[in-house]
């Protein structure tokens, strides 16, 4: 879950400091926050992720990108996958996606890239 928002926020950042999208994939308003299903898939039944399970695409990114990458790790890496949940729970992105769903409940409905980047970019 801890890498879920940690992508997430790598995501809104990129699209408020580098004014494009870190990847194309979208966050879907899951119940414990923003998730990335193609993500989900990829590292599900994974307790730990280390840089090493995945192969090729860090030169992918420019130098922006990198330093965006490595500023939201400053900032919310030392923080657990809870207090990362529980933070996308009172910003607008995940409570605009989720309006009318009850609490807890299942939900695909995007996090639109427009409204993170609204959001984000208004802080």
């Amino acid at each position: 879950m801890k890498l879920q928002k940690l992508c997430y926020y790598a995501q809104a950042w990129s699209l408020v400091w580098d004014d494009m999208p870190l990847f194309q994939e979208d966050f879907q308003a899951w119940a414990n926050g923003p998730v990335c299903p193609e993500l989900f898939y990829k590292t599900q039944g994974k307790y730990s992720v280390i840089a090493s399970d995945e192969t090729g695409g860090e030169g992918d990114l420019s130098e922006d990108q990198r330093d965006t990458v490595e500023r939201v790790l400053k900032h919310y890496g030392e923080h657990d996958a809870q207090w990362l949940s529980h933070l996308t729970h009172m910003e607008d992105p995940w409570i605009i996606a989720r309006k009318g769903i009850p609490a807890g409940t299942g939900c695909n409905n995007i996090i639109t890239k427009e409204s993170m980047a609204i959001y984000y970019g208004g802080l």
